[in-house]
Order: structure tokens, then C-alpha cells, then sequence
């Protein structure tokens, strides 16, 4: 949840922060002039999201125990995330090195990445064209959009792959030779796990205008 996404649950959140002990769904709604069920609402909401808890406290007369709530102990999760400024710092940091040694500590983070991303099949199942379906299935889950194509022949395996869409693309136009390398690695280490007898063998970034290639080649070759 963020400030954006529901400025309503933020005031619940803020009146809950403010209260020097729990509050009920009556004390809260008049502290923030709503109605008790829509106050009740969103702080059913809240205890979900797990940043309110709920308790039964006892009642100082007759009757059953009421729910009061108060704000879950630990961090503020609410509010804005800025990851894209983080990543440019690594990067900016990364970019400052020897450009070869950057390129290759890059393709290197990917292949490892790459290998934790993916299960190895059965040794039966390690055929060229399921390796690559894998992968493709991989990198669209990844927010790639890949294509597979140009294969040999009927039932032969892609030898490229198309990536429609980069979701790192503000990255990569700053920090292309580090971002590519990156993906490029990644490819390497889940074809390298997933037992393939191909290997991706290089990356052309923006090879048309609206996407990037990369080239599938038999592992031996490569």
C-alpha cells in the first residue's frame, strides 16, 4: 500500500500512529468524522495487508470483549519506493571500474542469476527446443516478451530469440554496456542449468527499433 493507492487507509494508519493506546472502530471514526463501518473497512483491510494487528480487549462494563487495533510494531511500510534510483547507484558504481572487468562481472552476476531462476529438467527431457521453450518461458515471465525464431527446419530448435519489451529499459539506454551484458548472462546461466546443448552466444541491443536479438548457438560451437 502507498500514499497513492489509498490516501483514506494512510489517515486510518496515521490517527491509529497517533493514538497513545489502541482504539476501537468507534474512537477512530470519530476521530476522523467517518462512519464506524467504513472506518471498519478499512482497518479489516489493514489487519490483512498486516500493518494494524487485532485484539479483544476487555469491556470496562457487561458485555463481550471489543476489537481494538493499533499499528503493527516495525517499519512504516507505506509511502513510496524509489528501487530504480537504487539500481542506478550499483550501476554508476559498477560503471566506474575497468569497462572490460565490468562487462564481465555483469554477464557473470547474470549467469548466475540465471541459474537459480530455472529447474533442471530430467536428462530425457534436455532436448534443444524444450531448453528453449524454458527459457522463453522464463524471460516472459520476466517481463521480456520474447519470441523465439529462425529455426533450421520443422521441429528444429529457434536460433534467436526476439526481446519485444526490456523492463529495465530507463536502465539499459544509461547502462547498456552493463545491463546487456547482464541479460545476456542470464540467458547463459538458465540455458547452462536447464542442460541445453545451446547457449546464448550474444545480444544485439535494439536491434530494430522496437527490440533487442539474442543469438542461440550448440554449446560445442560456441
Amino acid at each position: 500500500m502507498t500514499r497513492r493507492e489509498s490516501p483514506r487507509r494512510r489517515a486510518v494508519l496515521d490517527v491509529l500512529h497517533a493514538a497513545p493506546s489502541p482504539l476501537g472502530v468507534a474512537e477512530t471514526a470519530e476521530r476522523m468524522g467517518l462512519h464506524p463501518n467504513t472506518v471498519r473497512f478499512h482497518l479489516d483491510a489493514l489487519v490483512d495487508e498486516g500493518l494494524v494487528e487485532r485484539r479483544a480487549e476487555p469491556s470496562p462494563g457487561p458485555g463481550r470483549p471489543r476489537g481494538v487495533y493499533s499499528v503493527r510494531p516495525g517499519m512504516d511500510r507505506g509511502g513510496l519506493r524509489d528501487y530504480r534510483l537504487l539500481a542506478r547507484m550499483l550501476l554508476s558504481r559498477w560503471a566506474s571500474t575497468d569497462p572490460a572487468v565490468a562487462r564481465e562481472e555483469a554477464r557473470e552476476t547474470g549467469r548466475a542469476w540465471g541459474g537459480l531462476l530455472v529447474q533442471p529438467p530430467p536428462p530425457q527431457e534436455r532436448a534443444a527446443d524444450r531448453s528453449v521453450a524454458a527459457l522463453v518461458a522464463l524471460l516472459d515471465e520476466l517481463g521480456f516478451a520474447p519470441q523465439a525464431e529462425g529455426a533450421d527446419g520443422p521441429g528444429g530448435p529457434p536460433r534467436r530469440i526476439r526481446l519485444r519489451h526490456c523492463p529495465f529499459l530507463e536502465l539499459a539506454e544509461e547502462h547498456g554496456k552493463l545491463v546487456c551484458p547482464l541479460h545476456l548472462g542470464l540467458m547463459q546461466g538458465a540455458l547452462a542449468r536447464l542442460g541445453a546443448p545451446l547457449t546464448a552466444t550474444g545480444l544485439e541491443p535494439f536491434a530494430e527499433p522496437d527490440s533487442c536479438v539474442a543469438h542461440l548457438t550448440e554449446a560445442g560451437a560456441a
